[in-house]
């Protein structure tokens, strides 16, 4: 069986808009054959919003998610026509989106969207750190491809685990999602908040707090 690469995966995800362990499962399922891997993901349903990549999803709704009064997010998401944006399925789709953002903290929504200075960053870190563990130098950049995935995983809202199967990631939810609504469906943007997120917080010392409860101080 013929080794399933990164890039593969990724070329096939481009074309069918198919969620990226499909895409996996498609190449390992026809023996790295790209063709093959396609009518699979076709015949099982999955690709059904490749033929709504090019058409624009410029309506929706901006919905948002409370949780404990602590955590907050607004989440804009997207589909064709005002119609579907008043479908109780699309609204609870949304509304899965802005749990997820709650839940997990994405910073982006997409992979693309990430900075190329926090990329390299990110590799470098990892880079230093394969070299302490005394990996061989011909298998850091294979290595590196892995860590990357991984890295968007935590970071990037459509390739996290989401929180309601961990089997499935959230674009792959989506594109499920999409297909029996009907209508392409994209994330387009999203801000969370969480209380007291960026406050350096006060460090009391806990001898002098302990002291003052006792009534010594």
């Amino acid at each position: 069986m013929a080794e399933i690469t990164a890039q593969m995966v990724k070329d096939l995800r481009e074309r069918t808009n198919a969620g990226m362990m499909d895409c996996k499962k498609a190449l390992a399922e026809s023996g790295g054959d790209f063709e093959k891997a396609a009518e699979w993901l076709r015949k099982k349903g999955i690709s059904k919003a490749e033929g709504k990549a090019g058409r624009v999803a410029a309506e929706g709704i901006v919905t948002s998610y409370i949780h404990g009064g602590r955590i907050g997010v607004l989440v804009e998401v997207n589909c064709e026509t005002d119609f579907v944006a008043r479908n109780p399925d699309f609204q609870d789709l949304a509304k899965e989106v802005a749990m997820q953002i709650a839940a997990a903290g994405p910073k982006f929504v997409r992979r693309e969207e990430v900075p190329t200075d926090a990329m390299d960053k990110e590799k470098e870190i990892q880079r230093e750190l394969l070299k302490q563990q005394g990996k061989p130098e011909a298998m850091l950049e294979k290595i590196l491809v892995g860590k990357m995935e991984k890295y968007y995983e935590g970071v990037c809202l459509v390739d996290q685990l989401w929180v309601k199967d961990d089997k499935k990631k959230v674009g792959e939810m989506i594109n499920e999602r999409a297909a029996k609504i009907g209508e392409k469906v994209s994330v387009r943007r999203f801000v969370r908040f969480e209380v007291g997120e960026g406050i350096e917080k006060k460090k009391d010392d806990l001898a002098a707090e302990v002291a003052k409860t006792l009534g010594q101080a």
